[in-house]
């Protein structure tokens, strides 16, 4: 049964992610606490389970051996994994779960066969990201150039992307700069919709500086100026070398900082260091004794209550990013009222304002970073007004409530007007 309101009980979702739950965390949460929706999500990993969410899982077969340039190979393995999704999608068919809606990511290609399974079920896919061959993150960072021809493999890497475009489902991004990197054409079918933050979980905490802090055996006396840094993977995508070149001169500037960096040593985006190091082994030995080690906490990936806890300790918190996909940690440290020392990057800039609300400096100059920084742990009464004036942005435009009902109301509209339903508008 399809054509219920928004914030009704009673939808039957299919959700697909290769991770579970993904980004769909807050969403699978919120229909749970409506109650009377039966939810089932078809995913490849992801440890752990959700009451009131069914997990599908599809296995896939090995590689397919392609003698060919990068992205054919991974439009094979796309096609593979769209194949084993719809093998599971037909098997719940067969059982007689037919959707109201069905919500994925379209980065991986899952959900390419879906149609030809439920070929009168609207579709909702996320899309993050269109690639450019200049302009964006590729040839951003001058010490890592593209290699001479990269610009057509590069476009390819859009195989997924209007593969997509081209069904008769709908779209939605996170963030303006995201929506925008997709063509003209491809726009109006993508709903700009703002992602939300546990503004309650997420919160400034007063008193943080006032106490003893711990984070496994790193420990911040309450006289000493905590400097932060979060990233899934510390690479250069988000900042991590020009983040780590600063801290020599805000070390020798400031006796009494103590820095915890938050990350895990894989590659997320981009490449990988050269010597078969992770890109932490490459700064530490790039910067040898130039750096207080002693003062430098590598604190690897932390649990979601501790990542808060350093947030609402920290004095300053750093984050740089490409113009590139923005990290949820960037929203949460808003949301932690956090004194932010930001890169002038198209990302950064949707969320915040030089002087107003962060302080942003260029993402190339490890010196502008450090006296960013320093500015901010020597200025008081600037990093108060920012921490306020940036927990007042997240106020108004973080509210997690806020985002269900935009999310509920696209999901209404579409699931009540059929496949091939077409919100009116472009925000939702």
């Amino acid at each position: 049964m399809r054509g219920k309101k928004p914030g009704r009980q009673g939808m039957k979702y299919l959700f697909v992610h290769q991770n579970f739950p993904a980004q769909f965390v807050h969403l699978l949460r919120d229909l749970r606490v409506q109650g009377g929706n039966e939810i089932v999500f078809i995913s490849e990993t992801g440890q752990g389970h959700m009451p009131g969410v069914r997990r599908v899982s599809y296995r896939l077969p090995p590689p397919v051996r392609v003698a060919a340039p990068a992205p054919v190979a991974e439009l094979a393995r796309a096609m593979q994994r769209a194949a084993e999704v719809a093998r599971a999608a037909r098997t719940l068919r067969g059982l007689g779960y037919v959707p109201d809606i069905i919500i994925g990511h379209h980065g991986w290609g899952e959900m390419l066969e879906l149609a030809d399974v439920y070929p009168d079920v609207p579709m909702l896919g996320y899309y993050e990201f269109f690639y450019h061959p200049a302009g964006l993150d590729v040839g951003f960072d001058p010490e890592f150039a593209p290699a001479a021809g990269a610009a057509p493999l590069v476009r390819a890497r859009n195989t997924l992307n209007l593969l997509a475009l081209a069904g008769s489902g709908w779209g939605h991004s996170p963030t303006r700069f995201q929506r925008d990197t997709y063509p003209d054409w491809a726009r109006p079918r993508i709903t700009l919709l703002p992602e939300g933050v546990d503004l309650e979980r997420c919160a400034p905490d007063p008193q943080a500086t006032a106490r003893p802090f711990a984070l496994g055996d790193i420990h911040v006396a309450p006289g000493e100026k905590l400097l932060t840094y979060v990233a899934r993977d510390l690479e250069p995508y988000r900042g991590f070398h020009v983040f780590m070149r600063a801290l020599p001169h805000i070390l020798r500037e400031r006796g009494d900082v103590r820095v915890i960096v938050v990350g895990g040593d894989g590659v997320s985006y981009g490449g990988r260091a050269p010597g078969g190091r992770t890109w932490r082994q490459h700064m530490l030995a790039e910067l040898g004794t130039t750096l207080d080690a002693g003062r430098v906490h590598f604190a690897g990936k932390v649990g979601y209550g501790d990542f808060c806890r350093l947030l609402q300790r920290s004095d300053a918190h750093v984050y740089l990013t490409y113009p590139f996909v923005v990290s949820w940690s960037l929203r949460e440290a808003m949301a932690c009222g956090c004194a932010i020392v930001g890169s002038r990057t198209p990302p950064v800039e949707e969320f915040l304002r030089d002087g107003r609300t962060a302080r942003l400096v260029p993402f190339h100059e490890p010196r502008r970073i450090a006296e960013g920084v320093l500015e901010l742990l020597e200025d008081r009464r600037l990093a108060r007004r920012l921490r306020a004036n940036v927990r007042a942005q997240a106020e108004r435009t973080l509210d997690m409530h806020a985002y269900m009902a935009r999310y509920h109301r696209l999901i209404g509209q579409l699931a009540g007007s059929g496949a091939r339903a077409v919100p009116t508008d472009a925000v939702a």
